[in-house]
């Protein structure tokens, strides 16, 4: 049977869900013990799913404890995967079990959420009461859930990472894009991507949020123009983006600043889903120490 695949992709909620989406606290306990930390994935079939079914397995103090999804009802996660050795955990539909079977050993464990933004809550709230903490990966997934999940969370004192990437690199590229638009008073985003879907990119509209509302203005003498060859504005500050669409291509994300007698060009490309899984990795590790709802993996960095 094929599994089915599915591509992933961030979602930002721009100023307003840096103003106000999950508070940032960081809970100063020590995890339970160093032992395996159990790992249950929702979404399994999907590509992202199936990649990081066999991320974790090779994953040093870590073990994969469940397989949900809908599709491939029994089949083994380690053979969907496309791993050498069968793992001997079945694609279930049933979440609960999984979360109780794993409670009743109380090991530590972590729910890893690859879903539907209409089933997040509920997912995070299940796995909180068997004590698990969650990260989620979800696109589209609305503020006013995350704001919902960070009020539960809370009061639960369990932890949760919401991640608009899990890309290492997609993170360090918006930091970096911070630190530059101090510096220049121009500032263009340029893309490529294989497939004309969700243009401008969630990765440019996040990065054209990151750089507004830090006291400057870009490319002020041609801010008023509407010319549709000089891109699109994303924001109020004058943040240009253009997205090339090309099958082939792999997906590429560039920022270009200049000023007086320099260009500054910062540039991430993604070859495939592989890069989001160091990014996974380290929010499983990191999330069991939460007793809260963090927003963004650029918290453990």
């Amino acid at each position: 049977m094929a599994t089915l695949c599915h591509s992933a992709h961030t979602r930002t909620f721009g100023k307003i869900g840096r103003r106000n989406a999950a508070k940032v606290l960081c809970s100063t306990q020590m995890p339970p013990s160093q032992s395996t930390i159990k790992v249950v994935i929702i979404g399994a079939t999907k590509e992202i799913g199936r990649t990081a079914i066999a991320a974790v397995s090779k994953a040093r103090g870590m073990e994969l404890a469940g397989a949900i999804d809908s599709q491939c009802i029994g089949l083994d996660a380690g053979e969907i995967s496309g791993m050498e050795e069968a793992l001997e955990i079945p694609v279930l539909n049933d979440l609960t079990m999984v979360l109780g079977s794993i409670a009743q050993t109380r090991a530590t464990g972590v729910v890893v959420d690859f879903s539907e933004p209409s089933t997040v809550y509920d997912n995070v709230k299940q796995a909180a009461a068997f004590g698990l903490n969650s990260v989620v990966y979800v696109p589209k997934i609305e503020l006013d859930t995350v704001t919902e999940l960070s009020a539960f969370c809370e009061k639960a004192s369990m932890g949760c990472l919401v991640a608009p990437t899990l890309s290492i690199g997609s993170v360090l590229l918006q930091q970096a894009a911070i630190q530059a638009s101090f510096h220049y008073n121009n500032v263009e985003i340029v893309e490529s991507r294989p497939n004309p879907s969700d243009l401008p990119s969630q990765d440019a509209i996040q990065i054209a949020n990151n750089i507004t509302d830090l006291g400057q203005i870009y490319n002020r003498e041609d801010m008023d123009s509407d010319n549709p060859a000089r891109g699109q504005i994303l924001g109020e500050d004058g943040v240009r983006v253009h997205s090339m669409v090309l099958p082939g291509l792999a997906s590429s994300t560039s920022i270009h600043f200049s000023g007086p007698g320099e260009i500054y060009t910062l540039r991430h490309d993604v070859t495939n889903v592989q890069c989001l899984m160091p990014g996974l990795i380290l929010a499983i590790r990191k999330v069991i120490r939460l007793k809260n709802l963090i927003y963004g993996l650029e918290k453990f960095l």
